[in-house]
């Protein structure tokens, strides 16, 4: 007799491991709109060290309506550097997202905001592409951060023959 999963409520952390830890916390502040929640030194053991360049940063993605949500554990992108954080650094080998098992990250925005999302991209350098997938009735926007992780701002966007949708268009 097989006894059923726990009920998944949110995604509450996703995690990257790193190279260049401050490049990379600039790209989810800046073109993201992350906000910094908290960073920390754990270079020489699990006990966060008093001073110390970071080797993990937590950034808040989105509120969450969920226990932890609701008592200050927002969802968190959170970047550590393996090669210095004392719990990575013995674990990872090397960093080459073309041989990662994270295929890419996908982050819903409003539809009205795809258009304006797009130029903003474009205007700071990022060479995003578009796609359209029909089923999910949802366009997409993909881009790579500074260290090779496709990122993908996704909306839903029901086109005006989309069955079952009779405000579309409206």
């Amino acid at each position: 007799m097989s006894v059923p999963a726990a009920k998944i409520l949110a995604v509450s952390e996703i995690v990257l491991n790193v190279i260049d830890l401050p490049q990379m916390r600039s790209f989810y502040e800046t073109v993201l709109g992350f906000q910094v929640h908290s960073e920390a030194c754990h270079e020489s053991g699990p006990e966060p060290q008093p001073v110390g360049e970071p080797t993990i940063c937590f950034l808040v993605i989105s509120d969450m309506d969920t226990p932890l949500g609701r008592n200050g554990h927002p969802q968190f992108l959170v970047l550590i550097d393996y090669k210095r954080h004392f719990f990575a650094r013995n674990r990872f080998v090397g960093h080459d997202p073309g041989q990662s098992s994270l295929n890419h990250l996908a982050f819903e925005i409003e539809a009205e905001g795809f258009q304006s999302e797009l130029n903003r991209l474009q205007s700071i350098g990022i060479e995003p592409m578009t796609t359209r997938f029909p089923a999910l009735q949802a366009d997409a926007i993909f881009f790579r951060d500074p260290e090779g992780n496709t990122l993908e701002f996704i909306c839903y966007a029901p086109s005006a023959d989309a069955p079952g949708d009779e405000n579309a268009g409206n």
